[in-house]
């Protein structure tokens, strides 16, 4: 797909997650990715949707900070171009930081979390191999559910906005020469609950998937 050249706005991607790149760079969008160094284990939550709200509000913050901080940096130095480590259409152009916080057109800070919850205990990325192993091998003829949230931050106004869903998925029974093969690839190292069902090692797994809930809370801001 082209790059979305009318927006009338720009883009930063708060996240590593190369789904999440994916999509905004098949909508058509340009954008750079930032990341967020936070001690997300330092932030509690009982609840999961209040966690994962918490949680991107947290990196927003955290990359409003480094952008200030680069924008100081670039008034008496040469530009800081940040890429995204994606493909060439998730970012044919790198485009001064700098830019994002000082322009007079508005850009979006997009930031996110998503948990997985099993058996009513939150999950997030597996400690060791041997958790993610023990993770899948729960999910195997069962189910589970994933709480995802979006925080989207205009950085000119300041005006921003959070929201989480939770999905249910059904699992068929997943082989165990299907969890090896996913534990020694090492996706599934990375991400909240050990569990990515776009991955095509797990998809043909997946029984069914139902959008239970969706909630969209008034502005944080």
């Amino acid at each position: 797909m082209e790059a979305n050249s009318s927006s009338s706005f720009k883009i930063i991607l708060g996240s590593a997650s190369v789904a999440r790149r994916k999509i905004l760079a098949e909508m058509g969008y340009e954008f750079i990715v930032m990341t967020a160094d936070i001690d997300e284990k330092c932030i509690r939550k009982e609840k999961p949707e209040e966690l994962v709200l918490v949680l991107a509000q947290a990196k927003a913050d955290a990359i409003i900070s480094k952008l200030q901080t680069i924008n100081n940096q670039e008034k008496d130095a040469e530009p800081t171009i940040v890429i995204a480590a994606d493909t060439a259409e998730a970012n044919s152009q790198g485009l001064p930081v700098g830019d994002y916080i000082k322009d007079d057109e508005p850009t979006l800070l997009i930031t996110s979390d998503q948990v997985v919850v099993y058996e009513g205990v939150i999950r997030e990325k597996p400690s060791s191999k041997e958790e993610a192993r023990q993770f899948l091998k729960d999910y195997s003829g069962g189910h589970a559910a994933t709480v995802g949230s979006v925080h989207v931050t205009n950085l000119k106004t300041g005006f921003s906005k959070g929201e989480w869903d939770r999905v249910e998925i059904y699992f068929h029974e997943i082989p165990d020469e299907i969890i090896e093969k996913l534990i020694e690839e090492g996706t599934v190292l990375k991400v909240a609950g050990g569990l990515i069902i776009e991955h095509p090692l797990i998809l043909p797994f997946v029984k069914e998937v139902f959008l239970v809930l969706s909630f969209h809370p008034k502005p944080l801001v």
